[in-house]
């Protein structure tokens, strides 16, 4: 069976000897040329810098990586490892048993974002303390502005379960 590719906008179309024409999305995503906004298009997704985090420590497998992140849906992860995977960060390995076995790594271009991934934590923890500090400076809805103490474990205000209750 000879195929061949016909260039589309946005598609690949793949036609066979049974001159069935099969249409397809393009796998590769286009980067923006600024590189800041490059950065973040590769590294930007709820799970990615999760994923390499983990990844930084070794090969992991996606039972494995499931266990570290048990919030994310196996659909998802899969997902991003393979955004990560086309920009060249992530490494797949399949390894050829039975039953086959898949294996994450960072690739060298991955363990170069180490201190950015590892800066955006030291970012997100002192962010954290910024905004606890500013909610304990906030005016208590019926103290006035008087200092409110804050409760340990206590949600912060950018919790929906913070906000005040509804009136029924």
């Amino acid at each position: 069976m000879i195929c061949y590719v016909r260039p589309a906008p946005g598609l690949d179309t793949y036609s066979c000897h049974t001159h069935r024409l099969v249409t397809m999305p393009s796998i590769v995503k286009e980067l923006p040329p600024i590189p800041a906004e490059r950065a973040l298009k590769v590294i930007g997704g709820r799970w990615k810098a999760v994923i390499l985090y983990y990844l930084f420590e070794g090969p992991k497998r996606l039972s494995e990586l499931k266990r570290l992140a048990p919030l994310a849906s196996q659909k998802v992860l899969v997902q991003q490892l393979r955004e990560m995977e086309e920009h060249g960060i992530v490494h797949r390995e399949v390894f050829a048993q039975v039953p086959p076995r898949v294996e994450y790594s960072a690739t060298k271009l991955g363990h170069s974002l180490q201190p950015i991934i590892a800066a955006l934590c030291e970012w997100g923890r002192r962010h954290a303390a910024e905004l606890n500090a500013i909610d304990q400076l906030e005016p208590h809805p019926r103290l006035g502005n008087v200092e409110r103490p804050k409760a340990a474990g206590a949600l912060s205000r950018s919790s929906p379960r913070a906000q005040a209750p509804r009136p029924r």
